[in-house]
């Protein structure tokens, strides 16, 4: 055990800050996992955006989460009060240690001047720039110059540096049973006497980039209809372009059922966890249908490599272009090739090949060219 080791291993109270989206932290989860198998046990606590704190009744490892939606970070907040009192707040909870998870793109310097003001004493994270007094427990940025890992195992790997491993990697999201319970009774009064075993589709993304177009996904579905399952549309109430695309069609889906806007991120993750397939743009969604073993069928704009489905079974569909991995909320060539390009039928496939293997067809999350 290295001397960083051995201070890490004496904290009992542990910052985990993640100030980016739902699908981020949940890609987190691993890492907290694995914190928490420090040798004094630590309590951890979560600083998570607005979109990342919803996850909080859902995270296992999570003993608390505090929400902030920090300056540096695209968000709706204004003037500099509530970075005031966060970092009193932060003071006042004297942590021993503070984790900074940041995807290769980001800086985690903003966040470490935080930590630093709040008198936290070991922080760490990758940082490409010398961080000086910032940072105790410095990683090196070799992203992607030296190759890109999966966002999943860069932070196994950050905390790994510490002493902090953890046998099972899997994704983590805890379902509850007010939730199950919710949706049946709303599936009930929809007329759905089944448990589950559904093609679910998710057609949002928080950026733009991300989305697959309505109208194609409207085609996969009518191509998905002979499989004799219920098809489920899931999202939120701005996803039910989704729902209208497919008005013309629903005399020829049968049992088309449209949930967007319908439920909670609770009754989200319970529609998915009873589904044989999720069909979705890479989102939130994606990462909650790998914590829970559904299998994912993932329209992936290639705006970045690292974030594909973790230890599922899963089909990654995209075409290739010369602008992959922007990194940007909109396409920047307006064309959104990478996504636009790829055909309904391939999409229908892809679910029908995960449809038939199930659970046993893991493979490792890969990239597949879609015509």
């Amino acid at each position: 055990m290295n001397d960083a080791q051995s201070s890490w291993a004496e904290a009992r109270r542990i910052l985990c800050i993640r100030l980016d989206n739902l699908g981020d932290v949940v890609m987190s989860t691993p890492a907290m996992r694995a914190l928490k198998t420090l040798p004094a046990r630590p309590r951890l606590t979560l600083l998570a955006s607005s979109a990342g704190a919803a996850a909080a009744p859902f995270l296992p490892d999570a003993d608390e989460v505090l929400c902030y939606d920090a300056a540096w970070v695209k968000n709706d907040a204004a003037g500099n009060q509530h970075d005031i009192r966060m970092i009193q707040r932060l003071r006042e909870q004297r942590f021993d240690a503070a984790v900074i998870f940041t995807v290769y793109s980001q800086s985690a310097l903003p966040a470490a001047l935080l930590c630093h003001l709040a008198g936290i004493p070991r922080v760490l994270a990758h940082s490409r720039e010398n961080p000086y007094r910032l940072l105790t427990d410095w990683v090196r940025e070799h992203e992607p110059e030296q190759g890109v890992r999966h966002e999943v195992q860069r932070q196994l790997d950050l905390v790994a540096s510490v002493g902090a491993v953890a046998a099972d990697t899997r994704l983590a999201w805890r379902v509850r049973q007010a939730d199950r319970a919710a949706l049946r009774q709303r599936l009930h009064a929809a007329g759905v006497t089944e448990p589950g075993g559904w093609i679910a589709v998710h057609s949002g993304a928080s950026a733009a980039s991300r989305r697959y177009p309505a109208a194609q996904y409207a085609q996969a579905v009518a191509a998905l209809r002979h499989e004799g399952r219920r098809i489920v549309l899931l999202g939120t109430a701005a996803e039910r372009g989704l729902g209208g695309q497919l008005a013309a069609l629903r005399q020829s889906v049968p049992g088309l059922l449209d949930l967007c806007g319908a439920l909670s991120l609770g009754e989200l993750a319970a529609a998915i966890e009873s589904a044989a397939v999720l069909v979705c743009n890479n989102s939130g969604p994606a990462h909650i249908a790998a914590a829970l073993g559904v299998p994912v069928v993932d329209l992936y704009a290639l705006t970045n490599p690292q974030h594909t489905p973790w230890q599922v079974p899963s089909r990654v569909l995209y075409h290739d272009v010369p602008c992959k991995y922007c990194y940007r909320s909109v396409c920047p060539q307006g064309h959104h090739a990478c996504l636009a390009q790829v055909s309904p039928r391939r999409v229908a496939a892809a679910a029908r090949e995960l449809l038939a293997h199930g659970a046993h067809g893991w493979q490792p999350a890969q990239t597949g060219l879609a015509a």
